[in-house]
């Protein structure tokens, strides 16, 4: 349950954040207003942006429901946040992001770890399924390409290089949520 609840606080915040202007929360390639490792998560560019992002913690809400992902999970995701922000250093020629993408992908990159490290083999070849399917959207968005990118249908520009700092970030932050832990 926490880690539905860790997703509706996402949705939330980034629901609020609308009422301030993206500047003051969007990443701005630096670390020298360190709050926007996490404020820029909950900026969107458009309600297309927002709309796409919300709908993302849901069927990640419903995938953790269903998995029984837990505490640790949850604390996973948060952990997550600000380290997605943080491989957004490698790309200076990012000089701006905002929106839940990124972490997104790491929520989605926590989850395929937490049931590949099941014990029944449904649980794993779930989690092997999402990660290959995460791998796959990753590779063919090319985030060594542009930093920024126009994809038809979408009313701003995707940063590709937030998802697979995400993935990253995921992947980093669940390994951290268990160090001396036993069990899931």
């Amino acid at each position: 349950m926490k880690w539905g609840l860790s997703l509706a606080a996402w949705a939330l915040l980034a629901t609020l954040a609308q009422a301030l202007p993206p500047t003051q929360l969007a990443w701005q390639g630096s670390l020298a207003e360190p709050w926007r490792l996490f404020t820029a998560a909950f900026v969107h560019w458009t309600p297309w942006h927002l709309t796409m992002n919300l709908a993302g913690c849901a069927a990640l809400a419903v995938l953790g429901w269903r998995a029984a992902l837990g505490p640790r999970d949850a604390v996973a995701l948060w952990l997550a946040l600000p380290l997605t922000q943080l491989g957004l250093l490698l790309r200076p020629d990012l000089a701006s992001y905002g929106g839940l993408s990124g972490a997104l992908h790491a929520a989605t990159g926590i989850a395929a770890c937490a049931l590949l490290a099941r014990s029944t083999a449904r649980e794993r070849w779930v989690g092997a399924g999402i990660a290959s399917g995460l791998a796959v959207k990753l590779v063919l968005e090319q985030p060594w390409g542009p930093a920024l990118q126009t994809v038809p249908g979408l009313d701003f520009p995707l940063a590709p290089w937030a998802h697979l700092s995400g993935a990253g970030a995921g992947l980093l932050a669940w390994a951290g949520s268990r160090i001396g832990r036993h069990g899931t």
